[in-house]
């Protein structure tokens, strides 16, 4: 009767260890290919995801005592820990507004990868 469900573990997996180093290898992709401009929102996003992954692990190497690491969890925990996702990956998708990027599959993959990670989220609500 209290058994967690298995898509509630496939999202929590999913969530702290496949989300942000996804994403922070596409935005690496288009920091390292894209013209200009378009590195901007990769820039960012590589911020926020390399960010993200240290919280992830920082209790593993006993580094919890570090300056920034209590804010970043607090973020990460945000609206059950589906915001910071969001965010990162809103950031990331600005650059589909600039033409001249390089690599156009990127932003597919971007894509599939967001709204498979909503279609875990919602499926963990019902």
């Amino acid at each position: 009767m209290f058994e967690p469900s298995p898509i509630l573990f496939a999202f929590i997996f999913v969530q702290r260890f496949v989300v942000f180093e996804v994403l922070a290898l596409l935005a690496l992709l288009r920091l390292i290919v894209g013209p200009g401009i378009a590195r901007l929102p990769a820039l960012i996003t590589c911020l926020i995801c390399a960010a993200a992954v240290f919280a992830t692990f920082a209790p593993a190497f006993n580094l919890q005592t570090a300056p920034l690491y209590p804010d970043i969890a607090r973020a990460m925990a945000w609206g059950g820990g589906v915001v910071l996702p969001l965010i990162a990956s809103g950031i990331f998708a600005v650059s589909l507004l600039i033409p001249a990027r390089r690599w156009r599959w990127i932003d597919p993959v971007h894509g599939v990868g967001v709204l498979a990670f909503m279609a875990l989220w919602l499926a963990t609500r019902v």
